[in-house]
């Protein structure tokens, strides 16, 4: 097993990364990484002869209140994920160096993919994570970009942003990997207590639920919405924050008569942890 080369400036970065050998991919992290991320790493290892793993947190993609300061930071262990799926390059940066001018004037825009849903919640998630993933773009310059499907409106938005702006590279998704009882694998899973993680299985149940009646989008929500419903009565109590089913083309909130490719979602918190999980889902099937 090689160890990653470890960077942490944009020149640096530009030493190690041998665009001779051929493609590029970038696999974008906030570090913490798990089981996940590892499939992320194997992806982009099957699409490019060099695979860059960034870890960075991203401070402008975090609200007033929420959970910057505690996201959990972990580069050795990181460091040791990425060496046992072939990472051959690891960018660490500081914050200065990704945002030199400190804060930026001048953000992305996602437009009204990011209008309903986690978007809904969270006004200043899409903008600061567009602006980053542009940055990281223009800075690495990776042929491919692999992005976890558990985060279904995020590469919604980045595909959308890589067609809207000409970026000449290809987004390649990834399907959410799960623990033996359904959970999401998320570096945020670390934050819940014992009885909060079992508490969180409810969120993939929902959703398992939602499939099982995918006959009309008001059957897919109903089912979710009784397991929902139970999950708010034991304790420590789901706190539901949105339940949608969606367009899976343009995430926008899919009608009552919608026939076809959607994205059923869930987002709540458990505890003082803030949760998401989203499926494929064909409704009319």
């Amino acid at each position: 097993m090689t160890s990653p080369v470890l960077v942490r400036t944009r020149t640096e970065l530009a030493r190690a990364v041998d665009r001779s050998r051929g493609a590029v991919a970038l696999v974008m992290t906030m570090g913490a990484l798990h089981a996940g991320h590892a499939a992320l790493i194997r992806a982009a290892r099957r699409e490019a002869a060099t695979v860059v793993v960034s870890i960075f947190v991203n401070p402008l993609q975090f609200g007033a209140g929420e959970d910057y300061d505690r996201y959990p930071r972990e580069l050795g262990r990181d460091l040791e994920v990425c060496a046992a799926e072939g990472a051959d390059v690891v960018f660490a940066p500081a914050v200065d160096e990704i945002y030199p001018a400190g804060e930026p004037m001048v953000r992305l825009n996602p437009g009204p993919i990011a209008d309903t849903h986690e978007g809904a919640l969270r006004p200043d998630l899409f903008p600061g994570i567009l602006t980053v993933v542009t940055k990281f773009f223009h800075v690495v310059q990776p042929d491919v970009a692999v992005f976890g499907e558990k985060d279904a409106q995020q590469i919604t938005l980045v595909r959308r942003m890589v067609a809207d702006l000409n970026f000449p590279l290809r987004i390649v998704g990834v399907p959410t990997v799960r623990e033996p009882d359904g959970l999401a694998m998320s570096s945020r899973n670390v934050y819940l207590a014992p009885a909060e993680r079992l508490t969180a299985r409810f969120l993939p149940r929902a959703l398992y639920a939602a499939q099982h009646r995918r006959t009309s989008v008001t059957s897919a929500l109903a089912a979710a919405s009784e397991v929902l419903e139970a999950a708010g009565r034991v304790d420590p109590p789901v706190r539901l924050r949105a339940l949608t089913v969606v367009d899976a083309r343009t995430f926008a909130p899919a009608p009552a008569d919608f026939r076809g490719d959607a994205v059923i979602g869930v987002i709540a918190r458990v505890g003082t942890t803030h949760l998401i999980d989203h499926m494929p889902i064909v409704i009319g099937d």
